[in-house]
């Protein structure tokens, strides 16, 4: 399972669902089932599984082993398997971007100690469009909801990317795509809780299947699950691909402290500079005072990006509107603003 997505999100990896180890028969064996259950350096651990091309899944291992069988859920054809360390298997069809897919694998070493893995992952995304956060609410008053709008810069496919908000620190990924064709100059809004029956992901071409407040014929909507809150004042947001190479990112504080409050912020503001994805005014680290300023913002006080300027990856491109300013699936009128 992922740990402290918002700083390191398992390079590339897919989550661990259950991982059971077994030996042989008898009391001999329960003894080597008791080692390996408790962690026994001799026993194989599995480590992650990655989609590494639209042919090839991978699946990591401590200890080179040898699979003695393999499922996956739907169904995919399996043309050959390379067993090691890393289990190489190649399947004999192109998968769709993103696609969610769980396996079965069990392997065992050479001494005979088994091990079976349930686990889910995605199939590989070599269509990453380009894209931008756009547009941002962290205020909730029903019927209108948090949301992070996202600007489609050059056509591609959304499946498997990923969105974070660190301020959720129990678990900061808060959304993953699956397969949808985007093109250039759409507009995407992640709605961040889903109150009605009528909220409906629009993965297809019918941009006005989904209802509900703010649901917008003339972009893509989708629903975070859920009622809960996942985005504050207070945030890092981002967008990883399966690489977690970050593709864009804001930092959030509603105070511009000198220090953020919280080690995950200054983790965050670490792996976001490291990545080139968000700075200071300086070219520094962001602390809180590098962060787009966002005491000010409401429910109808959206944090918006300059369309007009060139990206900066810092605060400068960032205004708050003026009361009744947001525009979710809609341009940004840098004009209307009361805050940079």
């Amino acid at each position: 399972m992922r740990m402290k997505c918002f700083s390191f999100p398992l390079m590339g990896i897919c989550a661990l669902f259950f991982t059971l180890c077994a030996c042989s028969t008898g009391e001999a064996a329960a003894a080597a089932a008791g080692q390996i259950l408790g962690a026994s350096s001799e026993a194989p651990v599995f480590l992650a599984c990655r989609a590494a091309s639209e042919t090839e899944i991978d699946f990591q291992f401590s200890l080179p082993v040898k699979v003695v069988s393999l499922r996956f859920s739907p169904s995919l054809v399996v043309d050959s398997v390379e067993n090691g360390s890393t289990v190489k298997v190649n399947i004999g069809q192109n998968t769709v971007p993103g696609e969610r897919f769980t396996a079965d694998l069990l392997a065992e070493d050479e001494k005979g100690n088994t091990i079976n893995v349930l686990a889910p992952l995605r199939t590989r995304n070599n269509r990453v469009p380009a894209l931008r956060i756009n547009e941002v609410r962290t205020e909730y008053s029903k019927p209108k909801v948090e949301f992070i709008e996202l600007k489609i810069l050059e056509a591609g496919n959304l499946g498997a990317l990923r969105v974070y908000a660190v301020g959720n620190s129990k678990n900061p990924l808060i959304y993953e795509f699956a397969s949808a064709e985007v093109s250039a100059g759409e507009y995407v809004v992640l709605h961040l809780r889903t109150l009605d029956e009528a909220n409906r992901d629009e993965y297809g071409k019918n941009l006005g299947e989904s209802g509900g407040a703010e649901a917008d014929t003339g972009a893509r909507d989708f629903w975070a699950p859920g009622a809960t809150k996942l985005l504050h004042k207070t945030d890092a947001i981002y967008i990883a691909d399966q690489d977690d190479r970050v593709i864009d990112a804001v930092m959030l504080a509603e105070n511009p402290d000198p220090w953020w409050n919280k080690e995950y912020f200054a983790e965050a503001a670490d792996l976001l500079f490291g990545q080139g994805a968000w700075k200071s005014a300086d070219g520094k680290i962001a602390g809180p005072a590098g962060a787009v300023n966002a005491g000010a913002t409401t429910t109808t006080r959206s944090i918006c990006r300059d369309e007009t300027k060139e990206d900066t990856n810092t605060a400068a491109d960032w205004y708050i509107t003026v009361s009744s300013g947001a525009t979710p699936g809609k341009p940004n009128n840098p004009k209307r603003y009361v805050a940079k």
